[in-house]
């Protein structure tokens, strides 16, 4: 299973797509859950287009890219910024950080150890640092039109699935219990009354499994959720709301693209330490 973060070049994309439909059998977000939960093995080399965070890039770059090849993907979001301008606080932050922002909770650092520092605090030492970052930064980060309801309405017109990634996507192993739980029931709250069914695949913020999320999804029928731990399936997934996904994007270098392809990847990542 792919996982992108961002899709800024539509070109770069669509020769990725034309490169995969080579070499491995593009699968619906239906297709695999339905092969979960009867048990049925996938055609070898199955692979699902996932998107992370999901912005207007994916309807803009993704979506007619995707429609020229007829093939099928899912956009998770972070509900609380649909019909926004908010970047998300992960992109906040780091350009806080890059503008003189300080926080009591953060060593000060190289920013990209902040930034992971931040991430690590429990949720509202997170959100009160985040206050703190935007009264001491020199500048504020620029806003970011983002996807609406009438666009996830389109995405889904053109076989792109709609999934959860939480209300605002926190690092939900440094959230208490209640939290986590409104994190995820509000998000399927909202999605629910956008599209007028209840979605039914997760993604972990930040990537890694959390189990009080995984028991909420459960309750609310939620059929695949989602890691970002760069690990290949090479069979049938053994719990269906452990998913595992290898990263990729679209300015990654060909070999790059070609060792995720050749499964590779998880290995070189191991052999390197990350």
């Amino acid at each position: 299973m792919l996982a992108y973060s961002r899709v800024t070049d539509q070109r770069a994309f669509g020769a990725q797509l034309d490169r995969l439909c080579q070499v491995a059998v593009p699968i619906s977000l239906p297709a695999l859950e339905q092969a979960v939960a009867v048990g049925r093995p996938l055609p070898p080399r199955s692979v699902l287009i996932t998107f992370d965070d999901a912005d207007r890039n994916v309807l803009e770059h993704a979506l007619p890219a995707l429609t020229a090849r007829g093939l099928p993907a899912v956009a998770f979001v972070v509900t609380e910024l649909i019909g926004t301008d908010r970047p998300s606080w992960r992109d906040e932050a780091a350009f806080l950080l890059a503008h003189r922002g300080q926080a009591r909770a953060l060593v000060p650092d190289a920013r990209y150890d902040r930034l992971e520092q931040l991430a690590a605090l429990p949720d509202p030492d997170r959100r009160r640092s985040m206050h703190e970052l935007r009264v001491s930064a020199t500048a504020q980060a620029p806003r970011r039109q983002r996807l609406t309801p009438q666009d996830l309405r389109r995405l889904l017109a053109g076989r792109v699935a709609i999934g959860s990634q939480s209300l605002g996507a926190p690092e939900l192993g440094r959230c208490d219990d209640a939290t986590v739980a409104t994190e995820l029931r509000s998000a399927h709250r909202e999605l629910t009354a956008w599209l007028d069914a209840a979605p039914t695949a997760f993604a972990y913020p930040g990537g890694g499994h959390e189990p009080r999320a995984a028991r909420v999804l459960a309750e609310l029928g939620y059929r695949a959720a989602f890691l970002t731990d760069h690990r290949l399936n090479r069979r049938l997934p053994r719990e269906a709301l452990r998913v595992s996904r290898l990263s990729v994007d679209t300015s990654c270098p060909r070999d790059h693209f070609e060792a995720v392809l050749s499964g590779l990847q998880p290995a070189v990542r191991r052999w390197r330490g990350l």
